[in-house]
């Protein structure tokens, strides 16, 4: 069968539910990974998601800030929720997509921006934010399949990870290199976390590292298109279990010009399996 998620930063999702629906009946995924939806879960929108067919949901979040967010037409089991560096602050939930006799396990992730100031002595944020990221990276590796395992073999990870490890992950590579989301120190840490499962970065199978990759446009920028001054923050990593199921990818760019839009657009990608 063929499996499509996508991943989503929207930045308040009652806010933009409209837009959310529009996304759905347009692009028509499987599963639909959220991050920031800021909503606390009594007051999550599950009707509007419910109508459209993604009748099994998971949400964790809160009022205001981060929250994350998995609606799928894909049943699920074994739901998790995950708290880092001692905080309960929304940002990491776990599921097994019941597809086979080997379920696919979902990790949907909201990594923290990290503030302004790219130094952790000066700046709590951005120190929560490496602190986060060598979290991840030694829980995924303590789940590295053994070498003859059957099982766990297949796992797909998503979300604004609010690091563009590449060069042409940003409009400016020498402009970036002091700006969070882009230092060197990150960049290390993203490289990390991919080797702690030997993660395929999916959108770069097939766009090439030398050719620009974005998903993220600030509101600070008037005419977002005509400077593109992008950053891609959203990402899709697969085990190499599912390398050979890897068919598709897509960036929605066209979305930042809807109304009300967040600044991220949603990313999304096939596999056959």
């Amino acid at each position: 069968m063929s499996l499509t998620i996508a991943t989503w930063n929207i930045n308040s999702v009652r806010l933009r539910i409209a837009n959310v629906e529009r996304y759905l009946k347009m692009r028509k995924p499987d599963v639909l990974c959220l991050q920031e939806t800021k909503c606390p879960d009594e007051f999550f929108p599950h009707a509007a998601f419910e109508k459209l067919g993604y009748v099994h949901r998971f949400v964790q979040g809160m009022k205001s800030y981060n929250g994350v967010a998995i609606v799928s037409k894909v049943p699920f089991s074994g739901t998790n929720i995950h708290h880092r560096c001692g905080k309960e602050d929304c940002r990491h939930i776990e599921v097994a997509l019941d597809i086979g006799d080997d379920p696919i396990l979902l990790d949907n992730l909201y990594i923290p921006a990290g503030g302004d100031i790219p130094d952790p002595a000066l700046n709590v944020k951005f120190a929560h934010k490496l602190d986060f990221y060598r979290e991840m990276a030694g829980w995924y590796a303590d789940r590295k399949p053994k070498p003859r395992a059957r099982k766990g073999l297949r796992r797909i990870a998503v979300g604004d990870l609010n690091v563009a490890p590449l060069e042409h992950d940003v409009w400016s590579h020498k402009q970036l290199l002091k700006i969070v989301s882009h230092t060197p120190v990150e960049v290390e840490l993203f490289g990390r976390l991919e080797a702690s499962l030997d993660w395929i970065d999916v959108p770069r199978q097939f766009v090439p590292a030398d050719k620009k990759l974005y998903s993220w446009w600030s509101y600070r920028n008037n005419d977002w298109r005509a400077s593109n001054r992008g950053r891609r923050l959203d990402h899709i990593l697969a085990s190499p279990a599912l390398r050979s199921a890897i068919l598709s990818h897509h960036i929605d760019v066209n979305l930042r010009d809807w109304e009300l839009t967040s600044d991220h657009v949603p990313v999304s990608a096939t596999f056959e399996v």
